[in-house]
Formats: C-alpha cells, sequence, structure tokens
C-alpha cells in the first residue's frame, strides 16, 4: 500500500508540477499579447507633427523648426512634448535658440483647441558692436496660452508668453501666431 501511495503521489506531484507549466506558458502567452495589443493602443493614441516657421525681408531673416509628439487622452486633452530651434539674424546680430518643452492641449469642441506649453530655451546672442563681438547666452523660460482653430491635422491660432521678458525673450514680441500639423 505505501508503494501505491508513493507511486500515487508522485503521478500527483507531476500532473500539478506539468498543470503549472502549463498554465504560466498559457498566462505568459496571455500578457504577452496583452502586453503587445497595449502598445499598439499606446502608438494608435500619439500624433506626430509640429511647427515651422520663416520671417523674411529688409536684411531679416528668422527660421524655426519646433517637432513634437502629443498622445490624445481622448477627444478633448492631449500632451506631449516637443523640441525646438530657431535662428534670427538682423544687421549685426544673431540669434540662436534650442530647447524642449512640454505641451497641454484641450478641445471643448472640436473645432477650439486651448493649449498651454511650457518651453525652455537656451538662447544665444552674437552682437558686432563698434568693431567688438559680444556674445550673451542664458536659459529663458516661455509660457505661451493659445487658441487655435481645429481643421483637423492643422491647426491656426494664436499664442501669448505670459513669462515674455523684452530683454531676455527670443522673440520681440509676446503675441505670436502659429500653424501646426499632426498627423
Amino acid at each position: 500500500m505505501t508503494t501505491f501511495l508513493c507511486y500515487s503521489n508522485r503521478r500527483l506531484l507531476m500532473l500539478v508540477f506539468t498543470l503549472i507549466i502549463a498554465s504560466s506558458a498559457c498566462f505568459g502567452q496571455i500578457k504577452e499579447t496583452e502586453k503587445s495589443e497595449t502598445k499598439d493602443q499606446f502608438w494608435q493614441q500619439v500624433r506626430f507633427g509640429g511647427s515651422l516657421g520663416l520671417s523674411f525681408g529688409n536684411g531679416n531673416f528668422t527660421g524655426a523648426l519646433a517637432p513634437s509628439a502629443i498622445y490624445d487622452f481622448n477627444n478633448t486633452f492631449s500632451a506631449g512634448i516637443g523640441l525646438s530651434g530657431a535662428y534670427s539674424s538682423q544687421n549685426n546680430f544673431k540669434a540662436t535658440s534650442l530647447g524642449g518643452s512640454l505641451i497641454g492641449m484641450m478641445r471643448p469642441i472640436r473645432e477650439v483647441q486651448l493649449s498651454a506649453e511650457f518651453e525652455q530655451l537656451n538662447i544665444t546672442r552674437r552682437y558686432e558692436f563698434d568693431g567688438a563681438n559680444i556674445k550673451d547666452q542664458d536659459w529663458v523660460p516661455a509660457l505661451f496660452l493659445g487658441v487655435g482653430y481645429n481643421t483637423g491635422p492643422v491647426i491656426t491660432g494664436v499664442r501669448y508668453d505670459v513669462l515674455h521678458d523684452k530683454n531676455k525673450s527670443f522673440y520681440s514680441s509676446p503675441f505670436m501666431p502659429f500653424v501646426s500639423v499632426y498627423f
């Protein structure tokens, strides 16, 4: 009887062990599928795009490039990150700006987009004054609050820098029109 009990316990142990291994393999496949679906769902909610700006005339030139990635939480709220780079030259003055930003958007109705964007810029200015070259470099924050008209992938509007400092900010005015495209 003891021999049968030992043999039976071994069989039972082997059966339990086999079930544990098989179930963990099944759960592992389910978890991998869930991870894959979650990852796919995440990337389906991400839009890429940004803004491009050019301004020139009378010896002045300004160019800006600002790519960004936005995650749509739902049809109303989105958030993301962006990079920005700009160059400006005017007579004896040249400036470059490089930085990053955190972006929040709200669409109370489909056509209207409200936005807030905190941007931190490293600005380098070079002046030529009486034969001397003067270089100034500084980190400058900007907080843009904006409103735009949403026509699908294209948003046009205006934003206002509430932290604008006429002596330090890269842009001469706190008001800035914008056109952004997201896909």
